[in-house]
């Protein structure tokens, strides 16, 4: 079998960030990454839920709504995929922050987040999607579509 496009990627060299991870036609997967690979740090799995309800309800929410097929947690918990259809990635930046910043500073009732509509509406861990979501507010301040390429050496 062939090697799957993000395993081609040196995870030693990876930072917080927002990348493209690969262009399938008009849909864009970004590689939003919240956590240095392999460094000890990881999003715990109550927080990459609420980070996932929380980030997925503002982009399906935001002007850019129509653009958004799926926001979710990578299987390694050190980020989130976001795919877009047809958004240029000025727009997926913007779109991107806009999401961080809603968690950042989200209070209330997590959405999605009851018996009838979440098959784990226990596993939530707030405080911490906040402090994870400040964090990549820091890391996107200033992020530009140069940036969004992944380092070869």
């Amino acid at each position: 079998m062939e090697r799957i496009a993000s395993f081609c990627v040196n995870h030693d060299l990876l930072t917080p960030g927002m990348y493209t991870s690969r262009v399938d036609g008009d849909i864009t997967t970004y590689d939003v990454r919240m956590f240095v690979p392999n460094a000890g740090e990881y999003l715990s799995p109550a927080a990459a839920h609420t980070l996932e309800h929380l980030l997925a309800t503002r982009a399906r929410n935001s002007a850019f709504a129509s653009h958004v097929i799926y926001v979710g947690p990578m299987g390694c918990l050190t980020g989130f995929y976001f795919l877009v259809r047809d958004l240029p990635p000025e727009d997926s930046i913007t779109l991107v922050r806009e999401c961080m910043e809603f968690a950042a500073s989200f209070e209330g009732e997590i959405p999605g987040a009851s018996r009838v509509e979440c098959g784990n509406y226990l596993m939530n861990d707030l405080i911490a999607a906040q402090k994870t979501a400040a964090r990549m507010c820091n890391v996107l301040d200033g992020w530009t579509p140069a940036q969004m390429v992944y380092k070869v050496k």
